[in-house]
């Protein structure tokens, strides 16, 4: 069994870790526009009745003193919001009407 990802209290979201535990923007929106829509609400679902535990468990701490943990779960939180759009809006993992969009930053915010 590999190491958990996640801080124990989220264990049952440990699935997603490793999918959608991503650093970058640019990392995120490329697995959403490679996920099927039954992978995401899947994801979606788990995860979105627990967002505010999650948020109110990284506000614990300091945002340059977050453990690696606390930091996946931040990421899984940017995932979880870049996901959403896809699930609560468009119903595809693509915009709509918006040719080829892409996302590349050349710079990323941290954590």
């Amino acid at each position: 069994m590999s190491e958990a990802m996640l801080p124990s209290a989220f264990a049952e979201l440990e699935e997603f870790a490793p999918v959608w535990c991503l650093a970058t923007e640019t990392e995120r929106w490329e697995q959403r526009v490679n996920s099927s829509m039954a992978d995401m609400e899947h994801f979606y679902n788990a995860f979105f009745p627990r967002l505010e535990e999650a948020i109110e468990y990284c506000d614990k701490f300091s945002l340059d003193e977050l453990p690696q943990d606390a930091t996946n779960l931040l990421y899984l939180i940017y995932s979880l919001i870049m996901v959403a759009m896809s699930v609560e809006i468009m119903h595809q993992p693509r915009p709509v009407d918006a040719c080829d969009a892409e996302m590349v930053r050349v710079s990323e915010p941290r954590p």
